[in-house]
């Protein structure tokens, strides 16, 4: 029952926190992060015992496979230098930097332990600082980037990750064992995805019933992963390998049902796991820190300042000069971009914010080392890392829109645009599948002139934000939204009155939430419909 409580407790505390962020327009994992915090100072909260590795096991597997299912193959691949620096070049460099400053501040620090640390909080987290760059209309190929870094420095943060706690476990380190041992673990683990990813891709096209879809897709991730691990080799990188070879093939063997259904499932289980996480940290703060009595509250924070610094710093120091390396081996020169100037280099190097995947590395740190003796200094790599987190996700997070409106950045690309340009292509498709079927049929092509407009309006609808109606497309909108709300009442009303089941009003109300879903929210009517030269008619309004 106790435990019950403290589930409960987490998943109250998770709405109220992401309701917060909502309200408020900031990423949630920032207000995760702060009432974890928070959630660690109360007294007497139980506290739960878990086997470290579960959380790894658990918490990163559906996270990695969700972002590489939604990476794009072609933007990844056209800038794949670029992520290449960034995920493997500067994860490796602020790993041995941060390694070094935490050793020559603690000097009993063993040298993997110090590793360790830098392996944890290597990897920044894209999903904040994506979450605000798409609001902002930010060049398209600096989002990428940064999606594609945080897909592949999670892996390579947690392969050095293991080799560094390996290390601290076995007490015995070789560069060039690690170094091969690298290429082999890595390379399987990519094989072993590959060849996943293809036997679920066959397995799925013979499903044809969107539930079992959904729940076959969830052990994905889980099951490369520990397939992988049975092998010996990254179950990381299976596992962002399975998400990017069944998400390029998705669109051809996925139906629109299972699409529906598996979009809120994954957004809640990541959301859920997300959350779970940073609560339980919160909750074991109060302990870590307690262990901690050997250093001063100023020296915890001179540490915790320190860390930081260095993790913000390296980004910097490392980004700035690899922008302007020979860039011969990225392709051809019709591909080749010209470099990000300093303005975009300034907001890339500014996106080092730290979450979720640092956050399962600190607590899946083996409790004691094979002989029985403690992991060494887990409580203060721990805390060293929620600070570095903290520090990152609250400081960056809330200064990088500031920051990009004061540089003037983000003007070139939007998400808004390409919709349209896309709808455009659709609706040109799907007004010729009208005529095609007209013509095939033999009826007038007068009978086809209201779907044709519907066609055309939905659009319109579909791809616009609501920012940039005309005021008939504004009237269209709240008719649509004033005959919907009207025909969902009414629904309502028959129910309650009994003379419809329950099987067929949630039927007609899943319809009517597709129906209004697209809608962009309805603006309150001005009275004003001068501008537009033609009335109003059934046509227009696609009946």
């Amino acid at each position: 029952m106790a435990v019950l409580q403290l589930v409960l407790l987490l998943l109250l505390s998770s709405v109220a926190l992401g309701w917060i962020a909502r309200r408020f327009e900031f990423p949630y994992p920032i207000a995760l992060v702060a009432g974890g915090a928070c959630l660690g100072l109360v007294p007497n909260l139980p506290q739960a015992q878990f086997d470290p590795q579960l959380i790894l096991v658990a918490v990163l597997p559906p996270i990695l496979y969700q972002a590489a299912l939604l990476t794009s193959w072609t933007d990844f691949k056209a800038h794949i230098r670029a992520i290449g620096l960034l995920a493997i070049g500067l994860v490796t460099v602020t790993t041995l930097a941060v390694g070094a400053t935490l050793k020559f501040l603690v000097p009993d620090v063993p040298w993997a332990a110090a590793f360790v640390l830098g392996a944890i909080v290597s990897p920044p987290d894209a999903v904040a600082a994506t979450a605000i760059l798409s609001r902002l209309n930010m060049p398209r190929r600096i989002v990428t980037i940064l999606e594609g870094e945080s897909l592949v420095n999670d892996a390579s943060g947690l392969v050095l990750y293991k080799f560094a706690v390996a290390a601290v476990l076995t007490g015995t380190f070789s560069l060039v064992d690690a170094a091969s041992q690298f290429a082999v673990v890595s390379l399987v683990g990519i094989a072993v995805g590959i060849a996943l990813a293809f036997f679920y891709i066959a397995v799925h096209k013979r499903l044809n019933d969107p539930f079992i879809e959904v729940l076959t897709v969830l052990t994905i991730p889980y099951a490369a992963y520990m397939g992988a691990e049975a092998l010996h080799v990254s179950g990381v990188l299976a596992v962002v390998a399975a998400g990017l070879v069944r998400g390029r093939y998705a669109p051809e063997i996925v139906s629109a049902g299972m699409r529906i259904m598996a979009r809120p499932v994954w957004n809640v289980l990541v959301f859920l796991l997300n959350s779970l996480v940073f609560m339980l940290i919160g909750l074991q703060m109060a302990s870590v820190v307690g262990n901690l009595d050997r250093y001063s509250a100023v020296q915890l924070a001179v540490l915790g300042a320190a860390i930081t610094a260095v993790a913000v710093l390296v980004r910097f120091v490392w980004v700035f000069p690899v922008s302007f390396l020979p860039r011969g081996l990225s392709g051809s020169p019709k591909q080749q971009e010209p470099p990000p100037s300093t303005s975009e280099l300034l907001i890339i190097g500014w996106c080092g914010m730290r979450g979720i995947v640092s956050l399962a590395a600190a607590l899946a740190l083996p409790l004691t080392l094979p002989g029985g003796a403690p992991f060494p200094h887990r409580d203060l790599i721990i805390f060293l890392t929620f600070v570095v987190i903290g520090a990152t996700l609250v400081g960056q997070g809330l200064t990088l829109t500031p920051l990009i409106r004061l540089l003037k950045v983000g003007s070139r690309w939007s998400l808004h645009d390409e919709q349209l340009r896309v709808r455009r292509a659709m609706s040109q498709a799907a007004l010729q599948a009208v005529d095609d079927t007209l013509a095939r049929e033999g009826v007038p092509p007068s009978w086809a002139d209201a779907q044709k407009a519907g066609i055309a309006e939905r659009i319109a609808l579909v791809a616009s934000d609501g920012s940039d109606l005309t005021p008939k497309l504004e009237l269209q909108n709240r008719l649509r939204h004033a005959a919907i709300v009207a025909e969902r009442r009414e629904l309502i009303r028959l129910w309650r009155a009994n003379e419809i089941g329950d099987e067929v009003m949630h039927h007609l109300m899943e319809m009517l939430d597709y129906q209004e879903a697209p809608l962009p929210e309805a603006k309150p009517a001005t009275g004003d419909y001068k501008t537009e030269s033609a009335p109003l008619s059934a046509v227009d309004l696609g009946r």
